[in-house]
């Protein structure tokens, strides 16, 4: 696969960027169970998923059912925070759309053993509020602790009070909000993306 230099971005090791090309797709019947009572398509949402800003959304793994949805959502990029290798059959639904990946291979980690790579959050952080790829979408396996992380440290440039974002956090991630993770994001640093502007709307205020 050819790497996109599109946006002249440095080469990384956290980062692993995917140039898909959009073929031509026949037209498909949808199945039965797939619509409503009005003949209408179904549109099923991945787990945990949520808006996060404007052109901004979040999730668990996406899987052949949320597709039609997803297509909704008109998505550019999608921000993928896990080391494993994407699925051929979303790599398909990426390439089909004109959807570009961005891989940032961070480890799953469980208390006490945490490592979570800021460097890597950080490639992540620009990546995402790069208007350019918007719409986007984060996600990781579930949606809680890896995509929580970076949501969170995005917060924190958005100016948000810590209450709120440990709040969002524990909103998704549950009975399985995690201490460290919240100390992570409690001790991000966000001065280095001072010159980004905060979010206008009232998000930026609480």
């Amino acid at each position: 696969m050819k790497l996109d230099t599109e946006f002249n971005q440095p080469e990384l090791d956290t980062c692993r960027t995917i140039e898909v090309v959009q073929p031509l797709i026949k037209q498909s019947t949808i199945a039965a169970d797939k619509l409503d009572s009005n003949g209408e398509e179904l549109f099923t949402p991945p787990l945990n998923f949520s808006m996060v800003d404007n052109g901004i959304f979040r999730s668990g793994f996406p899987d052949a059912a949320n597709f039609p949805f997803l297509k909704t959502l008109g998505l550019r990029s999608i921000v993928y925070l896990c080391p494993e290798p994407y699925p051929e059959h979303n790599m398909e639904f990426l390439k089909a759309n004109g959807i570009r990946l961005f891989q940032f291979g961070i480890e799953g980690t469980k208390e006490p053993f945490v490592n979570i790579p800021e460097d890597t959050i950080r490639e992540a952080l620009k990546v995402v509020l790069d208007v350019r790829n918007h719409p986007l979408l984060i996600h990781c396996k579930r949606g809680k602790h890896r995509t929580g992380c970076l949501v969170g440290c995005l917060r924190k440039i958005q100016r948000w009070c810590l209450t709120s974002i440990f709040d969002e956090y524990q909103r998704f991630a549950a009975a399985k909000a995690r201490l460290s993770d919240q100390r992570f994001m409690e001790l991000f640093d966000a001065s280095g993306f001072k010159d980004i502007p905060p979010c206008p709307c009232s998000c930026s205020r609480r």
